[in-house]
């Protein structure tokens, strides 16, 4: 029976793409109004998608500081709004993430928006993340997803959480939390560098991608340049901060960083194939 994973993706290896949402009302960054908002990431899906891009993931990235776990109303309302105008622009995938760790609003907003997977921080073994303590919610996220038939959607989890402190769980390896993700039933597991933009160590992932049945998801740090032992030693990749001018996640996509990013992993993957 195909996994979630392999239900979702069509493509061999996939490119996540991130649309990092201005910040929100109710942010103490927010300006301008909602139609600007979602202005902004049809432009930016647009642009990924002419730039032939494999997924979307749609995330709160601009709602610093954030809050842990709990997020208002008004944040589920206006992210459920645009994803959803994302997703009426493609038939490709479309995930979402809502920081920092709300995975129950997004799960619910996955739902409401039609959206195929979301990305949770903090699914397996308490830490202290610069938001806060967030504690493990596996449990009880996976009843919530059975409450509302969301079952169809799938949970790609971070292990080893980035922008946080593992002091508490220093004595369990990367590996054991990952099996202990795959315990507690996680679609794919995502690892990264220690911050935004920082590269994952790629003998972590070929560890992870050698032992484990579960699907493999870089989830930082991926480049022009490191972007084929990335794919030799994973199952997909998510992108944000590379696709930005001058690579960094705050600035407007670049198309042309985008779209050459692409090319390279059209002819990695006609290479590839040939073998």
């Amino acid at each position: 029976m195909p996994t979630k994973f392999e239900k979702i993706f069509a493509s061999s290896k996939p490119i996540i793409g991130v649309i990092h949402v201005p910040a929100l009302p109710g942010t103490p960054n927010h300006v301008g109004s909602v139609a600007a908002l979602e202005d902004r990431v049809v432009v930016e899906a647009d642009c990924y998608l002419k730039a032939g891009i494999d997924a979307l993931i749609v995330e709160n990235m601009h709602d610093v500081p954030y809050l842990p776990r709990e997020v208002g109303p008004e944040i589920t309302a206006m992210m459920t709004r645009l994803a959803r105008t994302v997703k009426s622009r493609t038939a490709l995938p479309v995930g979402i993430q809502i920081l920092a760790g709300a995975n129950r609003a997004a799960l619910a907003v996955a739902q409401a928006a039609e959206l195929e997977f979301i990305r949770a921080e903090g699914f397996v073994f308490g830490h202290l993340a610069d938001e806060g303590w967030l504690n493990a919610d596996a449990g009880s996220l996976l009843r919530y997803r059975k409450s509302i038939g969301a079952e169809s959607i799938a949970i790609f989890t971070d292990i080893k959480k980035k922008h946080s402190a593992h002091a508490m769980s220093a004595d369990v390896s990367l590996r054991e939390t990952a099996e202990a993700a795959a315990f507690f039933q996680s679609d794919g597991l995502i690892v990264t560098g220690p911050a935004t933009g920082q590269p994952a160590a790629t003998n972590d992932l070929s560890d992870l991608y050698a032992r484990l049945s579960l699907p493999v998801l870089v989830g930082s740090g991926v480049n022009l340049q490191n972007v084929g032992d990335y794919l030799l030693h994973s199952d997909a990749l998510i992108v944000g901060s590379w696709f930005k001018r001058e690579g960094h996640w705050a600035n407007s996509l670049d198309y042309d960083r985008v779209a050459t990013f692409m090319t390279r992993v059209r002819q990695w993957r006609a290479r590839e194939g040939q073998r």
